[in-house]
C-alpha cells in the first residue's frame, strides 16, 4: 500500500514528482487491475497530460498532487460516472460534485472512478478482494477500499450509508474514516437517502486518512504531529454473538494494546434507547431510498436488478409516520448516545468493524456493526487488528463523539500504534 502521508512529505522535501507518484499507480494497475476489478473509469493519458501541465503548481498543493479514486456515485465532469447502474452507461456529468470541485483545490488528481454497486444498494460489484480475490471486499465502496490495498491509489473517496466504508475497509484490511454527519458535501452525490449518506475516505493507515480529511475539507484534522495522548475508550460488546470468534480476539487484542500503552480501557453497556433506535435506521433508509431513486423506478425498472426492485416496492409501504417516528427516535439516540460518552468519561468505543474475515466473493456482506453509528452521524474508523487462521484481516471499529472527529482519529492512532507495537 501507498502512504498518503510518506507521498506527501517527500514532494514536499523534493525527493519525489507527483508524475513518479503517478506512475507507481499507473504500474499497480497494470498489474492487478484484470484481476481485482476496482476501477469502472480510467483515463492515465489524460491524467498524465494534466500532472506535466501542473505539476509545478501541485507540489505545493495541500495534496501535493497526490492521485485520488472517486467512487462511482460521485459526480466527475472529465469521467462517465455511472452510479453502477446500466441506467447510466456513458453518463457524463455536466460539472463536479462538491467534494469533488474541494478536492481539486486542494491539489488532488482525479485518477480514475472506483467500481460501485448499484446505487450504492447492497448488491455485491465485480470487485474482488486484493488480499485474496476469492473473498469479498465488502459493501458499495468496495472500489475504492480494493484500489488503495491494492496500492493503486493512496486515497480514495467512498460513501456509507450502513456500512459501506466500515465493511470495505476491515474486508480489505486498510483505514476508513467515516466522518461526522456533514463533515464533508454530499451535493453532486447520487443519493440513496439523504439523511444517513456520508462522504468518507480510505488510506493506508490512520496519519493517511486524516491528512487527505484534513487538506480536502480545510479543517484541523491531522494527526500526524500530535503528541500521542492515551485515550478513554469503552468496550462495546453489542451483537457480540454474531462477532466470530477470531474478531471477539481482535477487538480484546486491540483493547488489550491500548491500555498496555496507557489507555483507560472498560466494558460499557449500549443504553436500551440506541438499540431501540437501530431498527429505525431501516426505516429512515427505506423510506428516503423510495423517493430518491423514483426516477429510476418508475422510468427505468427493468433495467433495476430484482432485488433492488424488490427493496423498493418494500420501502413503498413505509408510510410518513413510520418515518418521523423513526427520525424522532434517532434524535433521542443521538441526544443520548452524546449524554453517555460524557458522563461515562468516554473519548471512543472499541467495538468489531464486521461479523469477521471477508467472506467468499458474491456474498452480500453485513453493516450490523456500523448501521447504528451512520444513524448517529458519529465519526467511526476500521483498523486493521489482526488475521484470522487463513491469513485474512480482521479489522475493529473505533467510534467517536459527533463533531469530535480530530480527536477520534487521534484515538484511532493511539490504537493503531499500540497494536503495531510502536
Amino acid at each position: 500500500m501507498l502512504s498518503a502521508l510518506d507521498l506527501a512529505y517527500r514532494i514536499e522535501k523534493g525527493d519525489l514528482r507527483p508524475s513518479a507518484v503517478l506512475e507507481q499507480c499507473a504500474s499497480a494497475i497494470a498489474a492487478r487491475e484484470a484481476q481485482i476489478g476496482a476501477f469502472a473509469a480510467l483515463d492515465l493519458d489524460a491524467v498524465r497530460r494534466r500532472i506535466v501541465a501542473e505539476e509545478a503548481a501541485l507540489v505545493t498543493a495541500p495534496l501535493r498532487g497526490l492521485p485520488v479514486g472517486i467512487k462511482d456515485i460521485i459526480d466527475t465532469a472529465d469521467l462517465p460516472t455511472s452510479y453502477g447502474s446500466p441506467i447510466y452507461a456513458g453518463h457524463r456529468p455536466a460539472a463536479d460534485a462538491a467534494i469533488v470541485s474541494m478536492l481539486r483545490r486542494a491539489g488532488g488528481i482525479v485518477l480514475g472512478k472506483t467500481t460501485t454497486s448499484e446505487f450504492a444498494f447492497r448488491n455485491p460489484a465485480h470487485t474482488r478482494n486484493p488480499v485474496d480475490p476469492s473473498r469479498a471486499p465488502g459493501l458499495s465502496s468496495s472500489g475504492s477500499a480494493a484500489a488503495v490495498a491494492a496500492g493503486m491509489v493512496p486515497i480514495a473517496l467512498g460513501t456509507q450509508t450502513g456500512g459501506s466504508i466500515i465493511g470495505p475497509a476491515a474486508y480489505c484490511g486498510v483505514v476508513g474514516f467515516k466522518p461526522s454527519f456533514k463533515l464533508l458535501p454530499t451535493v453532486g452525490i447520487k443519493r440513496f437517502s439523504w439523511q444517513l449518506d456520508t462522504v468518507g475516505l480510505f488510506a493506508a493507515q490512520v496519519a493517511d486518512v486524516a491528512f487527505a480529511a484534513d487538506a480536502i475539507s480545510g479543517r484541523p484534522l491531522r494527526v500526524d504531529g500530535l503528541a500521542p495522548a492515551a485515550p478513554r475508550i469503552g468496550l462495546l460488546r453489542t451483537f457480540w454473538d454474531e462477532a466470530s470468534p477470531a474478531m471477539q480476539d481482535a477487538v480484546e487484542h486491540a483493547a488489550k494494546c491500548a491500555a498496555r500503552e496507557g489507555a483507560a480501557v472498560r466494558d460499557i453497556a449500549m443504553p436500551a434507547i440506541l438499540a431501540e433506535a437501530l431498527a429505525g435506521h431501516l426505516t429512515i433508509m427505506g423510506y428516503e431510498a423510495w423517493r430518491s431513486l423514483a426516477f429510476e423506478h418508475d422510468r427505468h425498472r427493468a433495467q433495476l436488478s430484482e432485488p433492488l426492485r424488490a427493496y423498493l416496492d418494500e420501502a413503498a409501504a413505509i408510510t410518513a409516520e413510520s418515518y418521523d417516528a423513526a427520525r424522532r427516535q434517532a434524535r433521542r439516540a443521538r441526544e443520548a448516545f452524546a449524554t453517555m460518552m460524557k458522563e461515562e468519561g468516554l473519548d471512543v468505543l472499541l467495538t468489531p468493524a464486521v461479523p469477521g474475515a471477508a467472506p467468499p466473493y458474491g456474498v452480500v456482506t453485513s453493516a450490523l456493526f456500523s448501521r447504528l453509528w451512520t444513524l448517529l452521524g458519529a465519526p467511526a474508523l476500521p483498523l486493521p487488528a489482526a488475521h484470522d487462521a487463513d491469513g485474512l484481516p480482521l479489522g475493529v471499529q473505533i467510534v467517536g463523539r459527533f463533531g469530535r472527529d480530530r480527536e477520534t482519529l487521534a484515538a484511532a492512532r493511539f490504537i493503531e500504534t499500540a497494536l503495531a507495537g510502536r
